[in-house]
């Protein structure tokens, strides 16, 4: 990446902004209703974060039930939380560190580390979810993972690509700050 013209002036946003598209793909995926739904028409049963709601067909209303009734809810609940705040947290810090004039590499390296721990609990969450899910609460025909779902794995993956980023930029501190001379050609100077 650096190697065939990252400009540090130009490029210095690419990171915030992808973890501001998390950001708001994490609030879509907590606030989506469709997180586990029947795949057959008529929708009989969805289920969000939040609650799982039934109804017998078409035509009448849902009737919701909170999930937090049981502790397996609460637990992915609170791992999921736990990893998207992580991650919102890395995204100030990356404006923060992004903003300055002198930019701090060993700072941008911690945030790495931080998205590194806020997809472990992404991960875990997204896990516990539906294997808990499907034991506890009978599926109505065949289950499928809805949006909402998706979303939230999106952004747990792109948790780890942007730590992995975060953790490999300051190896390359100097040519990002010009301190190296460019090699225009095939030799050394």
């Amino acid at each position: 990446m650096v190697k065939y013209g990252l400009d540090y002036t130009r490029c210095r946003w690419i990171l915030p902004l992808l973890l501001g598209i998390g950001v708001i793909f994490g609030i879509i995926g907590l606030a989506g209703w469709a997180w586990l739904e029947s795949a057959t028409v008529p929708y009989v049963q969805r289920a969000s974060l939040w609650q799982t709601c039934t109804r017998p067909d078409e035509d009448s209303p849902w009737n919701c039930e909170p999930l937090t009734t049981w502790a397996w809810a609460r637990g992915a609940i609170g791992t999921i939380l736990t990893g998207y705040i992580i991650f919102v947290i890395c995204f100030a810090l990356a404006i923060i560190a992004f903003a300055v004039s002198l930019l701090r590499f060993n700072f941008i390296r911690g945030i790495g580390g931080l998205l590194f721990v806020s997809a472990l609990f992404l991960i875990m969450g997204l896990v516990i979810y539906p294997v808990n899910y499907t034991e506890t609460i009978d599926i109505i025909g065949i289950g499928a993972f809805g949006w909402s779902y998706g979303f939230m794995w999106t952004v747990a993956i792109m948790a780890i690509g942007l730590a992995f980023f975060f953790c490999c930029l300051p190896n390359y501190e100097d040519q990002i700050l010009g301190n190296v001379k460019p090699d225009y050609c095939c030799g050394t100077p």
